[in-house]
């Protein structure tokens, strides 16, 4: 059950390698394509997921709430197909929401700014001046994303196991480096248990998904940790009332036969007026 994320920056040539690899393995490429073909069984539209793909947030609570909710159906996506395995995860922080799974292979393909600007402006017939702007704009955006959903700097190099310059390296290298990584034998000892903390994880997605698409619960403050069939809830919320919903509405999920409750209800104090 082989996995491997691809994080790569717009104009280092990632496409290419990306479906170098997977026609050398046979392995399924999960990329924006892929996620749209299956959304609707989701529940998502196209729509949905142009608003939260890869996307920071928009910091309007009506939107950026769809768009949790949206973005953690994506991240239910990508788990599924994880766990059936063989699999490239291209883009999309693969590399952050499997960050539990110690046999999953990260790869990193990057090139110099400006060396990433005249490809793009050569592959889309671009005027030089607007290709830098994408560029530009492109990776604040993906940077954005990661570190808003996943707290992480983007180009910390020690998240990823192979980091490729596609300015030294050819396609063909590139291709060869990743193959012959993703089986490296200490990456294939760990397999197994990676199959059980998926397992977790896309149980974990669905409580997410749950709480988050409940309207009346509003602001939650909760990370949720799924381990066998035991849900344990950290964080806090609002009133009495949410914490009954919240646990009410973890327990009922089917896969999940205890929760370790360690909630604490914090209420919202109005501030006098001056008068």
């Amino acid at each position: 059950m082989a996995i491997i994320t691809i994080s790569r920056e717009m104009g280092s040539g990632g496409i290419p390698i990306v479906h170098g690899v997977a026609e050398r393995l046979g392995y399924t490429l999960v990329d924006r394509d892929a996620i749209l073909e299956v959304a609707e069984q989701y529940g998502l539209s196209p729509e949905d997921v142009e608003k939260a793909d890869e996307k920071p947030p928009a910091f309007v609570e009506e939107l950026d709430k769809a768009a949790a909710l949206h973005l953690h159906t994506i991240e239910l996506i990508i788990l599924d197909f994880a766990l059936k395995g063989n699999i490239i995860i291209y883009g999309r922080g693969g590399q952050d929401l499997l960050r539990d799974i110690n046999s999953a292979f990260r790869v990193r393909i990057t090139a110099p700014f400006e060396e990433r600007v005249e490809r793009w402006a050569e592959r889309e017939w671009l005027d030089p001046d607007l290709a830098h702007t994408l560029v530009r704009k492109s990776d604040q955006q993906r940077a954005g994303f990661i570190k808003y959903y996943f707290d992480r700097d983007w180009d910390d190099p020690l998240y990823y196991d192979l980091t490729i310059n596609t300015s030294r390296l050819s396609e063909e290298t590139a291709v060869n480096l990743i193959c012959d990584g993703v089986n490296d034998p200490i990456l294939a000892e760990r397999k197994e248990a990676a199959k059980l903390r998926l397992s977790e994880l896309i149980l974990q997605k669905k409580i997410e998904i749950t709480l988050a698409g409940e309207e009346t619960l509003e602001g939650l403050h909760i990370n949720i940790q799924v381990h066998g069939s035991t849900a344990e809830l950290r964080g806090h919320v609002h009133s009495n009332a949410e914490h009954q919903q919240v646990v009410k509405l973890v327990r009922e999920t089917p896969g999940i036969d205890e929760v370790l409750n360690r909630l604490k209800v914090i209420g919202f104090k109005s501030t006098p007026r001056e008068h």
